[in-house]
């Protein structure tokens, strides 16, 4: 079994659970290469052609939530809502969406716009992205209205003949079915890959080490960005803040966010961390928890420990009836172990591992084992994740299935690439359960040495 590239590892990403050889090429070199369209649980789904869409001849149901769909290309999720709050007058929580999408690529989701003023959407002009009115509710949508993720991906540059490619894919698909699914990695958007420092700001966080928390979202400089912000960032590192801020480009608004305060307060690293949105703190400590999973997660695979056969001490989540995990929950003891691996391989549980907060400690047995030997060695405790500098980015922890089903998956063609002469392109179909990344299985068919040039 091959290894993964190195910075793979750095995000705790440590094996392949496939033998197969990969069909390398690159993802993402347009956004429409990259599809993504949100499934609710009842099946209807957001499309990013418009047209396939039902027009609502006058907008039904009762409620002062009013459902969208919203199509963006090239955008990022958060970015867009704040963006059409401000043009509608907004706060922009009024504004609820079931699940953040893909920022390179062209997505179709579900939003909801509460007490929004009607009048006002005809006029709404946001460049990437449309909004088209449905229907109003009840209720804001939420994550639980999201079964999955309808997935329509180009694979380009391709330097294999059109029989190989389809080999390839064929085996590797037919490896994730023995192996029971997909291992469930959190994916490498989680974490950036150009400056892959969510998880170890988040890490510096949790640790109290504020100064290098800073630092480190400050000064990393990932190697492709303008000349002007790597010496912005460089300056940074050494303390030189007022230069720095004189640098950095107005489109990094939470650096200079940062620098304003620490030029009049340059001691006090807490006080410039909370420049940053409480979603955005959150975010670095919840990468950290996804970070500590993966790792998790790699340990088990590699030490030969299934992902489709419990064993004592594991936790296991119920399942819905469509395949989603619900909040109930077990730990395996010796005498239930037959009947959970029964409900297990009828899909009715899943074996789960934590991530790990103030309230969610570690398994028992063999993968509690694992799980104790990586916090020690990253010198933190599930106590550790109540911050009491920062309360509100504090982590209670979870539970997350170590298995994914790929659902409904085709190569739909394999032809020569529009893009790139000489070579091929192929486009796979395959629908996700919310929460489940599409690059995590794009990674196990293409086996990418360099993420980045691949489009990760």
């Amino acid at each position: 079994m091959s290894e993964p590239p190195e910075l793979e590892a750095r995000l705790g990403i440590e094996v392949y659970s496939t033998g197969t050889p990969g069909v390398g090429g690159r993802i993402r070199q347009t956004p429409e290469d990259f599809i993504v369209e949100e499934i609710l649980t009842d099946g209807t789904t957001a499309k990013v052609d418009l047209s396939e869409i039902e027009e609502p001849g006058g907008l039904r149901g009762w409620g002062r939530h009013l459902l969208c769909i919203m199509v963006k290309r090239n955008r990022d999720t958060m970015i867009t809502v704040r963006r059409i709050a401000e043009k509608l007058g907004i706060n922009w929580r009024m504004i609820h969406i079931a699940g953040i999408k893909d920022t390179r690529a062209l997505t179709a989701q579900f939003i909801t716009i509460s007490t929004v003023k009607l009048e006002l959407l005809p006029k709404l002009r946001i460049d990437g992205t449309i909004i088209r009115p449905l229907r109003f509710l009840n209720e804001a949508i939420s994550q639980r209205n999201l079964f999955g993720n309808h997935f329509h991906v180009t694979i380009r540059s391709i330097k294999l003949k059109p029989e190989v490619v389809r080999e390839r894919i064929d085996r590797t698909v037919q490896d994730l079915e023995r192996y029971g699914g997909l291992p469930n990695y959190f994916g490498h958007q989680r974490f950036g890959t150009v400056r892959p420092i969510t998880h170890l700001i988040g890490r510096s966080i949790v640790k109290g080490d504020y100064k290098t928390a800073v630092s480190l979202f400050l000064s990393h400089r990932g190697g492709s960005e303008d000349p002007a912000t790597e010496e912005a960032r460089y300056l940074s590192g050494i303390g030189e803040y007022r230069k720095a801020l004189k640098l950095f480009p107005r489109h990094l608004s939470y650096e200079r966010a940062i620098l304003k305060y620490l030029v009049k307060y340059p001691r006090d690293y807490v006080g410039a961390l909370m420049r940053l949105p409480v979603e955005l703190r959150r975010l670095m400590v919840q990468a950290y928890q996804s970070y500590l999973y993966n790792r998790f997660l790699s340990r088990r695979i590699r030490e030969g420990v299934p992902l489709n056969k419990a064993q004592v001490g594991d936790y296991i989540l119920e399942l819905d009836e469509l395949g989603l995990p619900t909040e109930r929950s077990v730990k395996a003891s010796s005498g239930d172990l037959q009947e959970i691996n029964r409900e297990i391989a009828k899909h009715g549980m899943g074996i789960a591992i934590p991530l790990i907060g103030f309230k969610q400690g570690p398994s028992d047995g063999i993968q509690g084992d694992i799980e104790r030997e990586i916090l020690e060695s990253e010198g933190v405790k599930p106590g550790d994740f109540n911050i009491k500098d920062m309360r509100d980015a504090s982590a209670p922890g979870s539970l997350r299935p170590v298995l994914a089903q790929v659902m409904d998956f085709t190569v739909e063609k394999v032809s020569e690439d529009s893009l790139n002469l000489g070579k091929l392109m192929v486009e796979l179909d395959f629908v996700l359960h919310r929460g489940v990344y599409g690059t995590i299985l794009l990674r196990e068919v293409m086996k990418p040495r360099n993420l980045v040039r691949s489009g990760f």
